[in-house]
């Protein structure tokens, strides 16, 4: 049979290998078990800035979020690798620009004014918050995992009561994989297609998600800018499209012309795990086989960076309250 865990983590991507490591940091022999490597998740090609996507507010998630900005502010103090405070714009359009529901997340939210904006928009906000290069970060959390004595293991699964082999305890933060592995219809791809240019000095993020010709921004990171984007729920299709992705450089040069001429640099497709009412994070009343606990932690869409910690601390907290004697 192998080895047996504390706990298993089903999933690699930055739900996964964060819960992982809180339940490490709790006193759990962990094991992550995965059908890909970490640097093959979604979570890989994800922008990975903190911004709650198509996220409803509920004070749950506004927790998750806020102990999620705080932990990545944190990390960037410290020097993590991918992990750095920057600056960003919302642009607004329309008449009312009611403060945004996660602001209380944010120590400097600002509401932008004349002089800050140009038609077409009439409004926006300014703020600093983490944004995270998921090529350096993701290798970060898994070297951290393996040097604390955690485990990786690479296997795909047919059924979740297969993880039991090797612990009594299951966190399922498998993603997409949960429509499969728990029959869940709810849990849907969103597409996401992104192009990836070269940095031609830019510092700020800028959002501008209320363009009717689609969802638009300009994220820079190290190295080079990453232009987005799309939301496609229920698309599977990961190749990319010329069309698409003409569209998506028109717009974001638009919103900044100093883009104008940057040189492609790549273009990335990815499918982010949208579950209609959202993150399920919860104990399942029913574990099935040999699993005495099944935390379930999954559904978190284009938010899985935004709310990684905060879920992970909440998922820990769900295992460590099962497996304490008495």
């Amino acid at each position: 049979m192998g080895e047996r865990f504390d706990t298993v983590v089903v999933g690699a991507g930055v739900i996964g290998l964060t819960t992982a490591l809180r339940l490490q940091q709790a006193g759990s022999r962990v094991a992550v078990l995965t059908a890909e490597p970490p640097a093959e998740t979604t979570s890989s090609v994800a922008a990975a800035v903190w911004y709650p996507t198509r996220t409803r507010f509920e004070p749950s998630v506004l927790e998750w979020a806020t102990r999620t900005h705080d932990e990545f502010a944190r990390q960037a103090a410290d020097g993590v690798p991918g992990v750095v405070m920057r600056p960003t714009r919302m642009l607004l359009r329309g008449a009312a620009h009611d403060i945004p529901w996660w602001a209380s997340a944010l120590p400097d939210l600002r509401t932008l004014r004349g002089g800050e904006v140009r038609a077409p928009f009439t409004g926006g906000w300014a703020f600093t918050v983490p944004t995270v290069e998921m090529s350096h970060y993701l290798p970060w959390l898994q070297q951290t995992f393996s040097a604390a004595g955690g485990t990786l293991i690479h296997r795909r699964l047919d059924a979740l009561e297969q993880a039991g082999v090797w612990a009594p305890v299951v966190v399922n933060a498998s993603g997409l994989a949960t429509r499969a592995l728990c029959d869940d219809t709810e849990v849907r791809p969103a597409r996401g297609q992104l192009v990836l240019v070269a940095n031609p000095g830019l510092h700020t993020s800028v959002r501008d998600e209320d363009n009717a010709d689609g969802y638009t921004y300009v994220h820079p990171r190290s190295t080079d800018v990453v232009l987005g984007g799309t939301f496609e729920i229920g698309e599977w299709d990961t190749t990319p499209s010329p069309a698409t992705a003409a569209a998506i450089l028109r717009r974001c040069t638009d919103l900044l012309p100093e883009l104008a001429g940057a040189p492609v640099l790549g273009h990335q497709v990815g499918l982010r795990p949208f579950r209609d009412s959202g993150v399920r994070l919860e104990a399942d009343p029913r574990p099935p086989g040999p699993i005495r606990r099944l935390v379930h932690n999954y559904g978190h869409g284009g938010a899985g960076v935004t709310l990684a910690w905060g879920c992970a601390d909440a998922a820990t907290a769900l295992v460590i309250g099962a497996v304490r004697p008495g």
